[in-house]
């Protein structure tokens, strides 16, 4: 069987940390999400959360350095030693350097990225519907929109230098969470990444 190190991207609210949850879960291993790191943080009041929580609060995302430390020293802990999956992280093509650079010393490159294609009103739409449900302040119309703004210009050219590798898979994000799940473990399970 394929090591599944992976790694699932798309715009804010196509779904990425439910179904990148979901995915690890199936797997066996952990799903590292950059987002939920640095909530957690913020939640504690810790020195990396009040750093993170004024740049959050300001639209901005946290800078590479910081990110790229945390996700090393969180690929480098037991549970990851089988695989794992990223969710907000790499997000620019600096970031895909970093990893490269950190997954090659170790011999282990990604495996597979899942792509979650989503239309931006959709994405909208949803993360409106987040802010309301959950309460969340970084929801917020012009938060938003920003961020979308800086996926379609950072992280979107990424996919083209992973799709050179061969290794994205793209999914439709708009159905039933388990449509899209199915359609996540098809691609997966062609590629030879099949849950135990």
């Amino acid at each position: 069987m394929t090591a599944a190190r992976l790694l699932i991207i798309g715009p804010q609210g196509s779904g990425k940390g439910t179904q990148g949850v979901r995915i690890a879960d199936a797997l066996g291993i952990p799903a590292v999400s950059t987002g939920d790191v640095f909530r957690a943080n913020v939640k504690e009041g810790t020195e990396l959360g009040l750093k993170v929580k004024a740049i959050i609060d300001a639209g901005d995302l946290v800078p590479d350095t910081l990110t790229g430390e945390i996700v090393r020293d969180r690929l480098a802990q037991a549970d990851a030693a089988n695989g794992f999956l990223l969710d907000g992280y790499p997000r620019n093509l600096g970031q895909v350097g970093d990893l490269d650079g950190f997954l090659d010393e170790r011999g282990e490159p990604l495996t597979a990225v899942i792509e979650l294609v989503v239309p931006r009103d959709e994405s909208i739409q949803r993360l409106s519907l987040r802010a309301t449900e959950q309460g969340r302040a970084d929801d917020n119309a012009e938060s938003i929109a920003k961020r979308l703004a800086i996926y379609e210009s950072e992280t979107a050219p990424i996919l083209d230098l992973y799709r050179e590798r061969g290794i994205v898979d793209q999914i439709d994000g708009v159905g039933s969470l388990d449509e899209v799940y199915a359609q996540i473990q098809a691609a997966l399970e062609a590629r030879g990444i099949a849950a135990s």
